[in-house]
């Protein structure tokens, strides 16, 4: 899930406090129209070298950290893929540079044919089932990566990515964590989960006013919430608080 869940601030790392008037704005405005939901918090995919990012989940192109992704997943690998694997994954890399998924799916399948257990091939098949939609099947290929090799981050990272898409929030923290137990210096991870544990706390200010309406300090930390979560949430060169759209188009990873 740089791979799994990302999507940082667009132009600044810093967060900027409303406003007494703004927030007071957005106070009024809540209390209009109730608890209306924002998007689904957009997460990015990991990658291998290559890659690709689905356009239903990620809405930038991000790089892996150096200390983990290609160097990592071939060392769960080394020993063990023949060259047919090998060859496979180079042949579904320069298909799915030309958009062709179908066809970069059939060569990774066709390569774990002669190596099923090859860490790489079937990390890329989890990443083309996604970007193709196949949310279930990638989410089930993911797992299976993180049961077999818990000691790779990056497929718990995507794993996170997909629950996070499905507003799966607990699922997509606990992936999360798992990450950084097998990679505690995963940058991706580290921001991810601040993505997500912003949702949750969205999600925990929505709660506490439904069980008390006249909560004003919860409307007020959820006001401000709503507003950095429309941040994070926003494209790269989007005005304030827009809403991130789905990308039209794929996008390669590094």
């Amino acid at each position: 899930m740089r791979s799994s869940i990302s999507a940082a601030l667009p132009g600044s790392n810093a967060v900027q406090p409303a406003p007494l008037g703004r927030l007071a704005a957005l106070v009024a405005t809540l209390a209009l129209l109730g608890a209306a939901a924002l998007p689904p918090l957009p997460l990015a995919l990991a990658s291998l070298a290559v890659g690709a990012l689905s356009p239903a989940i990620a809405v930038a192109q991000t790089d892996l950290d150096a200390q983990t992704g290609a160097d990592t997943m071939s060392g769960a690998a080394a020993g063990s893929a023949p060259r047919a694997a090998q060859a496979a994954l180079e042949r579904a890399r320069e298909l799915l540079a030309q958009n062709r998924a179908g066809e970069a799916l059939d060569a990774i399948d066709a390569g774990l044919r002669s190596a099923p257990s090859d860490a790489r091939l079937r990390f890329e098949r989890g990443v083309i089932l996604a970007r193709t939609g196949r949310t279930d099947e990638a989410i089930a290929a993911f797992t299976e990566l993180t049961q077999q090799f818990p000691e790779l981050p990056e497929p718990h990272n995507n794993l996170a990515a997909l629950h996070a898409e499905r507003g799966e929030l607990d699922a997509a923290r606990a992936a999360l964590e798992d990450a950084l137990r097998a990679f505690p210096s995963y940058s991706l991870a580290h921001e991810n989960l601040g993505d997500v544990q912003l949702r949750l706390a969205e999600r925990a200010y929505q709660r506490a006013i439904d069980a008390d309406a006249s909560n004003r300090a919860a409307r007020e930390k959820l006001a401000l919430a709503r507003e950095l979560l429309g941040k994070v949430s926003a494209p790269a060169g989007s005005a304030p608080g827009a809403a991130a759209q789905p990308s039209s188009s794929s996008t390669a990873a590094h």
